[in-house]
């Protein structure tokens, strides 16, 4: 074909690829006033981030406040008081102060995180009457938490209890437990717990460092203020719409970046010097890991339902089956015949399979597995195949893991192991991991769940396998979130000295005068 007829794509016209420049920089430089101090914030929230999370109350913490399970009184028959065909999620029988009670879970709950999923509120009866547990008084309620402290090692005593609707520290989940009182102790770590009035158990523990790092570390890190999170809605869209300005405010510069760098002659040079300097160096070296954990940190709302995973939801229902009143009672009647291990402190229902199991937790986090009949039933292999296995569902590989993976791991802390993991054999090749002890579902991921798991925690907090190890995740992120914060703080610093000379040149006499600073480019 003749080269007079080859169709070729004439770039844009020279004023007009400088025209989408001044504007890119215009905005790059002005959105970077405020949005640069937000990130720089998140940056430094990131150092301690690093090794101090959001206060919560541990499943071992809750498990060591716990009395040891007395069933020695005669125990009520639930079929008077508890309808039978009541669904259920779950149910536990354990103390409260001197007296066995069964906490019932209904259906419902909040959706999950990918992976995971949040449990209801249970109520709550008292064992021996078989009557529902009037709300606690705060003279009770500062009773408890004195015998979970001495318990768990909490060396101080608490002499009142403050009626709450919310604190810095309950503000995600306080409505569910409504009333709530927190509790502080006279000790030297400045201990707090909070309890939930209607079912007396504790819902929150913190201490005064614990208090004092997340004011500095996941309050500011997650936009956390109780003000804020307070509002679910407004906050959701808050952290969304700030992660994509600070995408944008990136991205912007690290075009700018790019095209500045290349001379007219075609050559390389940096055409900035001092802080300007520093701005642009940092930029090139840090400007995609700083786009990687702002676009990571909005993924970590799942906006828009990105990366929706509903496979915790679905296997643990498919799992367990119903639970129901009948249920409930058959456990109340059969639990005073087990032969439970020494400080038992909990006796829970972990249905597997549509086969209704009870497991016996000790203070230490032993755990004995009992079939309907009150026989002791290990979990066993083929008891994770049978109830996994249907017409539709197969099985590709089935192992007891001893040691994490790249989807069953803590990134800080520890699990529960061994576990057996299932990955089966459907278009998701959905990975199950289930209790070695109990047969309770652990975390479940299907193909979402997986993508959230790499693109927002893989990218998020460099967690890969070759790298996890400590020190050398240490030794590998403190440098790089370093060079982040410098390009944050650069960038911040000289737009807000921009800032100033701006509004010093309009109060000279004879100055330019505008309405906003904002309204025309620098």
């Amino acid at each position: 074909m003749p080269a007079s007829l080859v169709h070729k794509r004439r770039p844009p016209p020279a004023h007009w690829r400088a025209a989408v420049l001044r504007a890119t920089v215009w905005a790059h430089r002005w959105l970077g006033v405020g949005l640069g101090l937000v990130m720089l914030v998140w940056c430094l929230s990131g150092f301690v981030m690093m090794y101090v999370d959001y206060p919560r109350l541990t499943a071992e913490e809750r498990r060591l406040g716990l009395a040891p399970l007395d069933l020695s009184q005669p125990l009520a028959d639930l079929s008077a008081s508890l309808p039978a065909e009541t669904p259920l999620a779950g149910f536990r029988l354990e103390m409260l102060g001197d007296r066995p009670v069964l906490r019932l879970q209904p259906v419902g709950g909040r959706g999950p995180r990918p992976g995971e999923q949040m449990r209801a509120t249970p109520l709550l009866l008292d064992a021996v009457t078989g009557q529902s547990v009037a709300a606690l008084t705060a003279e009770q309620v500062v009773t408890l938490a004195n015998d979970a402290a001495r318990r768990s090692g909490i060396a101080g005593r608490a002499e009142a209890a403050e009626l709450i609707e919310a604190d810095q520290w309950t503000v995600q989940n306080a409505r569910r437990h409504q009333p709530l009182y927190k509790v502080p102790f006279n000790d030297a770590a400045g201990s707090v717990l909070y309890v939930a009035g209607a079912s007396g158990e504790r819902v929150q523990q913190t201490t005064r460092w614990e208090r004092f790092w997340g004011w500095l570390g996941a309050v500011p890190h997650w936009l956390y203020p109780t003000l804020l999170r307070q509002q679910p809605v407004l906050w959701t869209q808050v952290v969304i719409w700030l992660s994509l300005a600070g995408c944008f405010l990136t991205l912007a510069g690290i075009i700018i970046g790019l095209v500045r760098l290349r001379r007219r002659d075609g050559s390389l040079s940096i055409p900035y010097r001092g802080l300007w300097r520093w701005h642009h160096v940092s930029g090139l070296v840090a400007g995609l890991l700083t786009l990687s954990w702002v676009a990571s940190g909005l993924l970590s709302m799942n906006p828009w339902g990105l990366l929706d995973s509903e496979a915790g939801g679905q296997w643990r229902g498919r799992l367990a089956g119903t639970l129901t009143g009948v249920d409930a009672a058959h456990a109340l009647a059969l639990a005073p015949g087990l032969a439970l291990p020494p400080d038992t402190v909990m006796l829970e229902a972990v249905p597997l399979g549509g086969r209704l199991h009870l497991t016996a937790v000790t203070r230490d986090g032993l755990i004995q597995r009992f079939d309907a009949g009150g026989r002791p039933a290990p979990l066993t292999e083929a008891d994770i195949s049978d109830a996994i296995t249907t017409s539709s569902t197969r099985i590709a590989e089935l192992t007891l893991l001893s040691e994490p993976d790249d989807y069953y791991y803590a990134h800080k802390g520890i699990v529960t192991l061994p576990v057996w993991r299932a990955i089966l054999a459907d278009a998701e090749a959905t990975r199950l991991y289930i209790d070695a002890g109990s047969g309770a579902l652990l975390r479940a991921f299907d193909a979402p769940a997986r993508q959230f798991r790499w693109w927002q925690d893989g990218l998020h907090r460099l967690d890969f396998a070759w790298m996890r190890a400590r020190p050398l995740w240490d030794l590998l992120v403190i440098p790089a979130l370093a060079a982040v914060s410098l390009l944050c703080a650069t960038g911040s610093w000289m737009g807000l000295r921009r800032l100033g000379l701006k509004r010093r040149r309009r109060r000279k006499p004879g100055g330019i005068q505008r309405t906003t600073i904002l309204s025309n480019p620098p």
